[in-house]
């Protein structure tokens, strides 16, 4: 064989997703400068009116919606060390940042979820008021409103760029959402004449924190250890033994933050020339990336077949 040991392919990133990648970059950090001003705002309505009135439902909410606020800097920090070139003591790249600035955004989550859920057991046995009602109920609309408007812009930012964090992110303020729908909710019992109904709203909004966390923290981790969706090599494999040449195939894949990498070993003949083993390559990587959309890198190492 002329070469085909020694042919690697992974060429670099045309122009076009280069210039793609900086747009991604620009309009996360736009998303998360909104979501943290959204969420401050409505977090500091909700923060005034719970302590006026005493309502825990509603001061679990708020310290959720301002710890948001503290998250949004940790997914802003990781997108930020992501950017970092590789090196010789980082190859890969930073991009793992952003997976590891997702784990501090569940983190936030568990954090919440057991404050709230002590507030809520707290003020269910120490049987506590809850004044100024009418003003804690417009409070938590607004959280309401906030947390889905800032969920759907970042859920849709992050889908489009592939960020597991933004995603994450997302989940979290969409959480919020509800959290502030079961203050509202609580808010309205106690205006009914049930005084409970506040601590048992805490305690439903400490159950969604919980689902939502473990949903978060579980995609983290399977990012981190490098898991995939089921389907991506198999995928990746069809699409590789269908361009001519590919006898048969050997793939690899991994996230590194929001960046899917494929590792294809093809298995050409021992006669092909070098040229000729490149010029597969490329079309291998041509297929693949159609095949597997959420591709970014794909990484292309002709065999001999025995």
């Amino acid at each position: 064989m002329h070469g085909v040991d020694e042919c690697q392919s992974g060429e670099p990133l045309p122009p076009a997703q280069v210039a793609r990648e900086v747009l991604d970059r620009g309009d996360a950090h736009r998303a998360i400068a909104v979501s943290a001003i959204g969420l401050g705002a409505a977090g500091l309505i909700e923060l005034a009116i719970a302590v006026l009135g005493g309502s825990v439902g509603l001061l679990s909410d708020a310290l959720h919606n301002l710890a948001d606020v503290s998250t949004s800097l940790v997914v802003f920090i990781g997108l930020r060390v992501s950017r970092r070139p590789p090196s010789d003591s980082h190859p890969f790249g930073w991009e793992r940042a952003e997976d590891i600035a997702g784990l501090g955004v569940a983190l936030a989550i568990w954090v919440s979820a057991a404050l709230a859920g002590y507030l809520s057991i707290h003020k269910l046995f120490i049987h506590g008021s809850t004044t100024h009602v009418g003003f804690g109920i417009a409070a938590a609309a607004i959280g309401v409103i906030g947390n889905q408007v800032v969920a759907r812009y970042k859920l849709r930012v992050g889908r489009r760029i592939q960020s597991a964090t933004l995603v994450a992110d997302a989940q979290h303020s969409w959480l919020d959402a509800l959290s502030s729908a079961g203050a509202m909710i609580g808010l309205i019992g106690v205006a009914a004449g049930w005084s409970w109904a506040d601590a048992l709203a805490g305690l439903l909004v400490t159950g969604f924190i919980c689902h939502v966390g473990y949903e978060v923290t579980s995609e983290l981790i399977r990012h981190l250890i490098d898991a995939v969706e089921p389907g991506v090599v198999a995928t990746a494999v069809v699409a590789a033994t269908a361009v001519e040449g590919v006898s048969h195939a050997h793939v690899r894949a991994r996230w590194m933050g929001r960046t899917l990498l494929v590792e294809v070993e093809g298995f050409v003949d021992p006669a092909t020339r070098l040229d000729a083993a490149q010029a597969t390559g490329r079309a291998v990587e041509a297929a693949v990336r159609a095949a597997v959309p959420e591709a970014r890198v794909v990484r292309w190492t002709p065999k001999p077949i025995d």
